[in-house]
């Protein structure tokens, strides 16, 4: 089992900058790579950004690319995303989710199926 824990959330205006912590413990030794995901009132949950354990691959969604920044800090078990130039769109609760599968390819990181844990979300609100 790994437990995921995010925090890092708030309410931020148009441009500013948050960033999201996710700590992972239990077997975190079987992690292959974990991801960020998000999910707006009445949408599906979508894909934001993910990173393989090595950090040799990183893929990000199109709606966030040169905004958002992840990255992983393996002593701490701990991956970080860093989203710069806050957009009205981007708010909705942002989850952190583990995969214990190898990776096959880098695009498959955005599969919400590829991922066995799921943490339990934190709030990003951005105002106009």
């Amino acid at each position: 089992q790994v437990q995921l824990v995010e925090s890092g959330g708030g309410l931020v205006q148009a441009g500013a900058s948050l960033r999201l912590s996710c700590a992972a413990s239990g077997r975190t030794f079987a992690m292959y790579a974990m991801g960020w995901f998000r999910q707006a009132p009445g949408k599906e949950r979508e894909f934001v950004a993910a990173i393989s354990w090595s950090g040799y691959r990183i893929y990000y969604a199109d709606s966030v690319k040169g905004r958002f920044t992840i990255s992983r800090d393996n002593l701490k078990n701990t991956v970080y995303l860093q989203m710069n130039s806050l957009e009205p769109e981007d708010t909705a609760v942002y989850y952190c989710a583990a995969a214990v599968r190898p990776i096959t390819t880098t695009q498959a990181m955005s599969a919400k199926d590829y991922y066995a844990y799921w943490g339990q979300g934190t709030q990003v609100t951005v105002s106009s």
